[in-house]
């Protein structure tokens, strides 16, 4: 009797413990459901090539960032909801070999021997791989991009260090650990289903970092280039026409839904090519030259566009629209939060701000609004 009583009580434990979709080994799609903020795309509606990619890029920009390594919340915390084994809730998938291991078992701890029944090392411990290298354009820990979970998945450390800093592309020889990766000299093709979002993460990057401003107020662009690039630490990166391929060949999943959302829980900001992969087509594939649309308005409506002028201004700057009861926060190009202010029945507002390049965002009765201002 006891033990059936004990059994109706870990039974729903194990249930709880549990997700209901898929890893990326085994994907469930349809299971996760998307969460985008209303109107969150509005801006980049009726745009292309470059002005759509602009536009993309000022919806995500200004993220909240978070330290590296800390003792309050930081990306090790994150990574590990972002990267949870669904089938067990205690461990984390690594991205190449798809390896299901204790969180506890990372870089950093010490405690290695307590794992793989006793037989644990350092090397087959999980750190945090940096998707686009980090060498490709922030070097430094202080740099936004360097702590962007966007571009972070969890991996085993020796299989992390194989890859280095290699482009992504077809070909190679099998890897000795991670079976379903093959490498060569200067290029590193992941297991076939982690491919898309592979792709999606760097395609994410092209548009966040564009420009990037690195720890000393220096810019950067990121840009994906059709070849490799062995030897270089130019903010560059290859191989584009493979990454194309494999996000056609390998579509976003629930694991992948699941995680955007996660991420963008803690940093505010989403990956606009898991919301919306078709958008990769307008930016680098057939449909470039046309224009993107996609109505997310839950009742139809149109979202009124809000115009900001003087731009650039000697700080006072004048919306379209009237703000009514409504705030703006002004981020810095680090992602900073440097000012917030309360408009009320008005349509302008003065910035005691210095000379520079900001971001201004509300979150507005119509729907979040973004945009890049210059003040003299």
């Amino acid at each position: 009797m006891k033990k059936i009583l004990l059994f109706l009580i870990l039974f729903p434990l194990i249930l709880f413990s549990q997700s209901d979709f898929g890893p990326p080994s085994n994907p469930t799609y349809g299971e996760v459901q998307v969460n985008i903020p209303q109107n969150y795309y509005q801006q980049a509606n009726n745009l292309s090539d470059d002005q759509l990619k602009e536009a993309l890029h000022q919806i995500i920009s200004n993220h909240i960032v978070f330290p590296y390594t800390s003792n309050s919340t930081d990306t090790w915390d994150i990574i590990q909801e972002s990267d949870q084994d669904p089938n067990n809730n205690n461990n984390m998938l690594l991205v190449y070999t798809g390896r299901s291991q204790d969180k506890g078992y990372r870089d950093g701890t010490g405690n290695y021997s307590q794992y793989e029944n006793g037989n644990g090392t350092q090397n087959n411990s999980w750190n945090r791989e940096h998707i686009w290298p980090k060498s490709h354009g922030f070097p430094d820990e202080d740099d936004n991009a360097y702590t962007d979970v966007h571009n972070l998945k969890p991996c085993d450390r020796s299989v992390n260090a194989s890859r280095g800093t290699k482009d992504f592309d077809f070909g190679g020889n099998q890897h000795v650990e991670a079976l379903d990766c093959l490498n060569d000299s200067d290029s590193w093709e992941p297991a076939d289903h982690v491919k898309g979002d592979i792709a999606r993460i760097l395609f994410y990057m092209v548009v966040r970092y564009d420009p990037g401003i690195d720890h000393e107020n220096n810019e950067f662009d990121l840009e994906l280039v059709d070849y490799t690039t062995p030897n270089n630490n130019d903010p560059i990166l290859g191989k584009l026409s493979s990454l194309l391929d494999w996000h056609i060949s390998d579509p976003v999943d629930d694991f992948e839904i699941n995680r955007n959302e996660i991420i963008f829980g803690y940093q505010q900001n989403r990956n606009p090519f898991i919301d919306h992969p078709n958008l990769v087509n307008f930016l680098w594939g057939e449909n470039t030259g046309l224009n993107w649309n996609e109505n997310l308005s839950l009742d139809g409506a149109e979202m009124d566009e809000i115009i900001i002028f003087p731009n650039p201004s000697n700080g006072i700057i004048s919306f379209s629209n009237d703000m009514q009861n409504e705030v703006i926060e002004i981020f810095n190009l680090k992602g900073q939060n440097i000012y917030n202010k309360l408009i009320d029945n008005s349509n302008s507002v003065k910035l005691n701000l210095p000379s520079g390049t900001y971001l201004l965002r509300s979150n507005t009765k119509s729907g979040l609004f973004n945009s890049k201002i210059i003040i003299k």
